[in-house]
């Protein structure tokens, strides 16, 4: 059964170049190490909320972007495996490929699929 990376996080509007070369790299490793597809999203229209939303959940500060990011893995095994893998690569080490974003706001879990419709991997 597939699982799914999931990822919100604030990244500078100014950023927004250096974020897209960012996650295409990163997306390139994780596909390497066994990813099926990585969707990386802009935010174009967040709300504001009141009790909860995506800007209140990483800390969106004015001058900031909402991102919206998932990656589909054909397993939580091949997950598992593949994360130690593509922590220790050099092509997304802070030297090399430094994130254009506070990471500490970033919010990311692991989920099982319940329902798909209209993907390869329908559930």
């Amino acid at each position: 059964m597939t699982y799914v990376d999931g990822f919100v996080a604030a990244v500078p509007t100014k950023n927004k170049e250096i974020y897209i070369t960012h996650a295409k790299i990163a997306a390139n490793v994780f596909k390497e190490y066994g990813a099926l597809e990585i969707m990386e999203c802009w935010g174009d229209d967040i709300p504001d909320g009141k009790v909860t939303s995506f800007p209140m959940a990483v800390k969106q500060e004015e001058d900031e972007t909402v991102i919206f990011s998932w990656i589909i893995w054909p397993s939580k095994e091949v997950r598992d495996a593949s994360h130690p893998k593509v922590m220790q690569d050099p092509r997304l080490s802070a030297e090399e490929n430094p994130m254009p974003f506070d990471g500490k706001r970033m919010i990311y879990g692991g989920f099982v699929p319940i329902v798909s419709v209209g993907s390869k991997t329908d559930h």
